[in-house]
């Protein structure tokens, strides 16, 4: 903890600020590097409403605030809803893991949002991913297990392992033509799963992205997919049909094991490495 003849040296001297702390109006700040300011970490918890503001004054200088840093708002218990300004373009790693939050908005202006960052947030319900962010990284709305519904731009080509994992509340999800690849472990485990969209474009599925989404009760493989993972769809116990697009290549270990209510099984005949014999 910095103590007073250095906060007193910091203030006269805002030159001198390179990564410094400072609190105005509840909300703590780094200013970094004399150009922007990002929001940190608060000892004693953030809690109930927060806006965040576009811009600081600090030393007699404005900062624009633009990151929302690192565990920010890591496991702020009782905090509600977070106000992001159009000045913010980041969101650290678990920036608001194990929040209390219940609703946020995030602005178009947010190209990056940090591994983990929304992780066991149990009480969101909804989340809109800005047009212009490029990744869901690994484990960002992981264990949120009361978000519902999602909403996925086409400014996303890749969603990272363990994104969705757990999200037992997640009833659909409609994956836009522009992903390209879906990681590991994905959607593990989204027990109310029953809808997902999967658009013409993707490549691959890896391995056990909807293992064990037991709602899910069809799936439509684009042609564009050339792999299916180990475990892709295993234990998917709603599933009665199976079938396999022309450029499929490689399907993994169990990629649909233990789905005990498929009837059939069927590839498409252009396939060249797999078929279905008597539509088994």
């Amino acid at each position: 903890m910095k103590n007073l003849v250095s906060l007193i040296s910091l203030a006269l001297l805002p030159s001198l600020v390179g990564a410094s702390e400072v609190e105005i109006n509840g909300i703590y700040y780094n200013i970094i590097s004399e150009s922007y300011a990002e929001v940190t970490f608060d000892k004693t918890k953030y809690k109930g409403h927060i806006e965040i503001p576009s811009t600081i004054f600090y030393g007699g200088k404005e900062y624009p605030v633009s990151h929302i840093g690192n565990r920010a708002f890591m496991e702020c218990t009782e905090l509600i809803s977070v106000d992001i300004p159009i000045s913010i373009t980041s969101i650290g790693e678990s920036a608001f893991s194990s929040s209390g939050l219940t609703s946020i908005t995030i602005p178009n202006s947010v190209k990056t949002i940090g591994r983990f960052a929304f992780q066991g947030c149990q009480n969101l319900k909804s989340i809109v991913i800005p047009n212009g962010v490029t990744s869901i990284k690994s484990g960002t709305f992981g264990w949120c297990t009361g978000l519902t519904s999602i909403k996925i731009p086409r400014s996303v080509t890749t969603i990272e392992d363990k994104a969705f994992i757990k999200c037992t509340g997640l009833t659909s999800v409609d994956i836009p033509s522009s992903v390209k690849s879906i990681g590991k472990m994905a959607f593990r485990n989204c027990s109310s799963l029953s809808t997902v969209k999967l658009s013409y474009g993707l490549i691959s599925i890896s391995a056990g992205v909807f293992f064990d989404c037991i709602g899910l009760t069809s799936i439509v493989i684009p042609n564009s997919v050339t792999s299916i993972g180990d475990a892709a769809f295993y234990g998917c116990t709603g599933l009665t049909s199976i079938s396999i697009p022309r450029n499929v290549r490689t399907i993994g270990l169990s990629a649909f094991g233990s789905c005990s209510n498929v009837a059939s099984i069927r590839v498409d005949p252009q396939n060249a490495v797999y078929d279905s014999r008597n539509n088994c």
